[in-house]
């Protein structure tokens, strides 16, 4: 790796540990000629699906404009870094799992939009005009009212709780 300081090609790595989701290295390195240290992120390179847009061209998968996009539906909302990383990170993944080659465009905003549901309703709600085009205030009514209607966070997880709770419990032999 080669120094930002100085541009010497020999560096030394004093700490490594895992970053984000555990899908990223975090080395502190430093620098044998200057002695200064910086930090570098190391992820393996994963073959992303390539998009098909409405208008049918392929592009390659960029995951800059994905997190670019919940960065300004997130925009003056109370959104961490951290929980845009994650959602980006989320995406990326269900991409991944899915080996197809290609995947349209409206796959991955409805991926975006989900994540947003969870994270913030309002910053979904800007996605979600923005993408499915809404022409008028009517539109954003019926979006609303749709996001009304579907249970919360909590309560989703107060009803998985509660379905744990009533599901007996299995027989470590047979499972």
């Amino acid at each position: 790796m080669r120094c930002p300081f100085c541009g010497a090609h020999d560096t030394k790595v004093v700490d490594s540990r895992l970053s984000g989701d555990g899908d990223q290295v975090r080395r502190r390195r430093r620098c044998v000629v200057c002695n200064e240290r910086f930090t570098t992120y190391e992820s393996a390179e994963l073959n992303l699906p390539r998009v098909v847009k409405r208008d049918g061209t392929r592009v390659p998968f960029d995951g800059r404009k994905l997190r670019s996009g919940i960065m300004r539906a997130a925009e003056k909302r109370p959104i961490s870094t951290d929980q845009i990383d994650a959602a980006v990170a989320h995406i990326n993944r269900k991409l991944l799992g899915s080996s197809e080659g290609e995947v349209s465009s409206h796959r991955i905003g409805e991926l975006v939009m989900d994540e947003l549901r969870e994270l913030d309703q309002v910053a979904y709600v800007r996605f979600a005009s923005v993408y499915r085009e809404f022409e008028d205030v009517a539109a954003f009514r019926e979006e609303i009212e749709r996001l009304e209607r579907q249970p919360s966070a909590e309560e989703k997880k107060a009803q998985l709780d509660l379905l744990d709770a009533l599901e007996p419990p299995r027989d470590k032999r047979t499972s």
